[in-house]
């Protein structure tokens, strides 16, 4: 049966055999308002033995955190089973439902074209498509998030909610927390962004950063500053050592370097982290702010090495 949260459909997949990929829903997400589909799938925690319990237990009674993961066809299956790795050798993790948001492919993990469309990253000559980040944010805080909560999983208390992306996706995720840092509706508890590709539309979501969340100095910000007792948001940056400075492989030839070369150099992964890093202290918007590097990882490996580790920063408050 299809389920609604307007302007969106949700449409569930045959179920799986638990013995393939336990605990997990797959859902089709449409919209009559035009013929994008997003494949949404939700990982619970195995100690959820009901969705929505009826006879409430102690551990039916237990928060939970939610993380949202674009490029989900990359990277659902990482974290979910990161989480269940790690659970029965730390207990005291708290429960935590994946939600990613990937899109209908078979070939590939990636679809290039709508994910610079949704993440606002288009890849040069292109041009940015506008308001493509807004929809994106628009339907994971306004559409997916609500159906979640009220509808999926309507008896669960969620709390605190993480946002991941990585490359084109730590992009999005910069431009989100610039656009929604303190915004109830809209905003996350912590933002985790791995080799966020800054230089993307011209280096403008990193200028924007100050823009709307100010310097601490001589820039106050665009965004209103919080009122009353508000917890404040927290953000996990990453990058990796053979990013901006690659070594060359055993099997590359000399061509091949050079050509991987000179398209990492001109990313700035390392030093566009650093920058973010630095307007994000020097903002005073953040209750906690980290930049790591994860030394001899290139672009594709430190992808899943800052997601685990994001999710713990995230988990450990």
């Amino acid at each position: 049966m299809a389920l609604t949260a307007s302007p969106w459909v949700f449409t569930p997949y045959p179920a799986l055999a638990p013995l393939l990929i336990p605990n997990t829903l797959f859902y089709n997400a449409t919209t009559p308002l035009s013929n994008l589909t997003y494949q949404i799938t939700l990982s619970y925690p195995f100690e959820w033995t009901t969705l929505n319990p009826t006879n409430s237990t102690a551990e039916d009674e237990t928060e939970a955190l939610t993380v949202y993961i674009p490029d989900g066809n990359a990277f659902s299956l990482t974290a979910s089973e990161f989480l269940r790795r790690r659970k029965p050798v730390e207990p005291t993790q708290p429960d935590v439902l994946v939600v990613s948001i990937g899109y209908p492919l078979s070939n590939s993990v990636y679809d290039f074209p709508q994910r610079a469309i949704d993440f606002g990253a288009p890849i040069p000559p292109d041009p940015l498509v506008e308001g493509g980040a807004e929809n994106f944010l628009e339907f994971i805080t306004g559409s997916l998030r609500p159906w979640v909560r009220e509808t999926i999983f309507s008896e669960r208390r969620f709390t605190r909610d993480a946002l991941y992306g990585h490359s084109s996706g730590g992009l999005f995720v910069t431009w989100a927390m610039a656009n929604s840092l303190g915004d109830s509706e809209k905003g996350f508890d912590t933002y985790i962004a791995a080799s966020p590709s800054l230089v993307l539309n011209n280096g403008t979501v990193l200028e924007s950063v100050t823009a709307q969340l100010g310097d601490g100095v001589d820039i106050p910000g665009a965004l209103p500053q919080p009122e009353g007792n508000v917890t404040k948001p927290a953000a996990f940056i990453a990058y990796g050592g053979y990013e901006e400075f690659p070594t060359r492989r055993r099997t590359q030839t000399e061509r091949e370097f050079q050509t991987k070369r000179n398209f990492m150099t001109r990313l700035r992964l390392a030093r566009t982290s650093h920058d973010l890093y630095d307007k994000l202290v020097g903002s005073g918007r953040l209750r906690d702010t980290v930049v790591k590097e994860y030394a001899g990882l290139d672009h594709a490996s430190v992808g899943a090495a800052a997601l685990v580790d994001g999710l713990v920063y995230f988990m450990d408050w």
